[in-house]
């Protein structure tokens, strides 16, 4: 288990546009080249946008692109059409395949926060595609079978557990709260990279919301 700290991000964005961005992995001017990936994950940003601030369009390819709203409203558009909000709860992909612009924006009132996962496809090309599940329940996870991946959304009471998938790599983001996650400590930001992941429960320490992506 290799656990990365929310204090470890790189930082990002536009601060003076509204813009604040922190990074898991390898992004940008943030070039590490021993941080590229994990499993299908090759990014994992936490945005920050003020009312009014956003995204202006811009292009994207070969990538599935997955949102989680933790807080606000997300205005989305892209080239193929789709026009949506996006609110907490909701799980939002983006299939850019060989190719798609989109805008993302904070149209709304109240400061918006949302977690954005970047995976690698596990072939490219094809035409883009755009869904968005409203309300996803925990106990439904959400599979992106072009990346060989499958998410788990989990919120839990203070003392809950929840078992990890047992898979050969699994990605941990906490998003609200803190849990504790074999015997580690997590608080929100915190992600942990598990390879070979077998019978790893979390526990919540406070409520708590988390994210699991599960990959072969």
């Amino acid at each position: 288990m290799d656990v990365r700290r929310a204090g470890e991000r790189y930082p990002g964005g536009d601060p003076g546009a509204g813009i604040e961005s922190w990074h898991a992995f390898s992004f940008g001017p943030h070039y590490d080249p021993g941080n590229l990936r994990f499993g299908a994950v090759i990014a994992c940003n936490e945005e920050r946008l003020a009312p009014g601030a956003g995204f202006d369009e811009h292009p994207h390819s070969h990538t599935e692109i997955v949102t989680w709203v933790a807080e606000g409203e997300l205005t989305h558009r892209d080239s193929t059409g789709h026009e949506t909000k996006v609110r907490p709860g909701d799980v939002q992909r983006l299939s850019a395949a060989a190719g798609v612009r989109h805008v993302e924006r904070n149209d709304g009132p109240a400061p918006l926060t949302f977690v954005q996962m970047w995976l690698a496809p596990l072939k490219p090309g094809g035409e883009p595609a755009y869904e968005i599940v409203p309300g996803i329940a925990d106990a439904t996870p959400y599979a992106v079978p072009e990346a060989g991946a499958m998410l788990h959304v989990r919120r839990l009471a203070p003392a809950e557990r929840t078992a990890v998938p047992d898979a050969a790599h699994v990605y941990v983001h906490v998003v609200r709260g803190a849990i504790r996650l074999g015997e580690e400590h997590l608080d929100a930001g915190d992600s942990a990279r598990i390879t070979d992941a077998a019978g790893v429960e979390a526990v919540a320490v406070t409520p708590a919301e988390v994210l699991m992506w599960e990959m072969s």
